[in-house]
């Protein structure tokens, strides 16, 4: 037997067994109890984050509203380069809107001439 095809033989063979295994197990995850057959994943409760706050290099402060409908919570995280702290949670009434466009203040002074100054298509055009 070549020398060459004698030492490459271990390495086919156990990548062989590796894809086998690997088949097997896809093969056998469709059959166990309790796991969705076609890789499909269980969904879990909407998440939408409402806002963000950065209160250092790496902390955060979020709030994110958690399911939908009825059961409808706002969770205040603290959020740290290793962990998440669950700060505060409130369920919140079926009235209360989390658009951020209807949560805007509105404008004035210096925000609101910002904001005219950055919506300008042509810089150089009169006011």
């Amino acid at each position: 037997m070549n020398p060459m095809l004698q030492n490459a033989l271990p390495a086919v063979l156990l990548l062989a067994i590796m894809v086998g295994i690997a088949l097997a197990l896809k093969w056998a995850r469709g059959r166990l109890p309790g796991m969705p057959a076609g890789g499909a994943v269980a969904k879990g409760p909407a998440l939408q984050l409402l806002s963000s706050l950065s209160v250092g290099p790496q902390q955060r402060v979020i709030t994110v509203q958690v399911d939908d409908g009825q059961t409808r919570t706002c969770l205040v995280l603290g959020v740290a380069a290793g962990s998440i702290t669950a700060l505060h949670s409130l369920p919140l009434p079926a009235a209360v809107t989390t658009d951020p466009a209807a949560a805007t203040p509105a404008l004035g002074g210096f925000a609101a001439r910002l904001a005219q100054l950055t919506a300008r298509k042509d810089p150089h055009a009169p006011q």
